[in-house]
């Protein structure tokens, strides 16, 4: 039976698999993932500022990902996060965990 979730690890873990996605895309600085989560969500998800940097630098000290600082579009001096392996792995697997839950919770949303 898997391990009960609790609301900080949901949120922990759902924020950590939509910035894992986003790299998927390439490196990336922070603004730039955050835009790119709420484009393709048609502003459904929006992520603070205060989340987003908090999570970046939690998976970079897990090796999830690794950063080097660059120049963005706007010509400012960027952090640059991208993938590690780790971190791809960690994708997959966190993938799998949020597709059994959301099949999970609409088979609750569906019964009448």
């Amino acid at each position: 039976m898997p391990a009960a979730l609790n609301d900080l690890d949901l949120l922990q873990g759902t924020l950590d698999l939509l910035i894992l996605k986003t790299l998927t895309w390439g490196p990336m600085h922070g603004y730039a993932v955050a835009r790119w989560i709420s484009d393709t969500t048609d502003d459904d998800l929006r992520i603070e500022e205060g989340a987003l940097y908090t999570a970046l630098h939690r998976m970079e000290k897990r090796g999830w990902l690794e950063s080097e600082w660059g120049v963005s579009e706007n010509n400012r001096k960027a952090k640059y996060y991208q993938l590690t392996t780790a971190g791809r792995k960690q994708l997959r697997s966190q993938t799998d965990v949020f597709t059994r839950y959301a099949r999970a919770v609409f088979k609750v949303l569906q019964v009448a």
